[in-house]
């Protein structure tokens, strides 16, 4: 299986890149509508993580810029009715941590805005993938942000994800703070936060 490609970005093709390794195959990879793979130029030198499609008559590369993109788009497709095509439309949603935001909050809303998914299938994938999904994030964005040491790591987490849905540092911070349970997981911090935010 072709899990890594390293080589020169030749051009883009309806939905696809072509990368050219240096044994001069020109392998074409899809790619989200959104993916930073797409601001290369041509004969720019690329390294792309793929998931690889094998059907009886062909096979297809979907590539990601790291390996988070990638694991999540492949639990994504591990959904019952989600297939490449539809997990690549719903990456080209947002961001890699806003897409696991909206799986893990239950924003069913926001998934069947990609195109080929339903509201049936975006609730499926939330039932499946809530409670698989890790909302993580570099230790130095806490500092950054100002968490105080007595929060534990889940809220601190929940605190990163609501600033990744777009809230203020202050608000995300305030309403986290207001939750007295330090047992809860992450998702379920988010949700009750997006309950008073909302």
């Amino acid at each position: 299986m072709i899990r890594h490609i390293r080589g020169e970005y030749l051009c883009y093709d309806k939905g696809a890149i072509v990368i050219q390794t240096q044994a001069g195959i020109g392998f074409r990879v899809f790619v989200p509508d959104n993916s930073p793979l797409l601001l290369n130029k041509e004969g720019d030198i690329v390294t792309t993580f793929t998931h690889m499609q094998v059907k009886e008559d062909s096979f297809s590369l979907f590539g990601f810029p790291d390996e988070d993109s990638l694991r999540l788009f492949e639990k994504i497709i591990s959904v019952n009715g989600v297939g490449p095509k539809a997990g690549l439309s719903i990456l080209s949603l947002a961001d890699i941590n806003t897409i696991k935001l909206f799986i893990v909050s239950g924003d069913a809303k926001s998934i069947s805005k990609a195109n080929g998914i339903g509201k049936k299938t975006s609730e499926r994938i939330i039932l499946e993938l809530s409670d698989k999904i890790d909302v993580t994030t570099d230790g130095n964005c806490y500092n950054n942000l100002g968490m105080q040491s007595r929060l534990v790591k889940e809220k601190r987490e929940a605190i990163i994800a609501l600033t990744n849905l777009g809230y203020s540092k202050n608000e995300a911070t305030n309403f986290i703070e207001r939750i007295e349970d330090n047992e809860l997981k992450v998702e379920e911090y988010v949700k009750i936060a997006l309950r008073n935010l909302m």
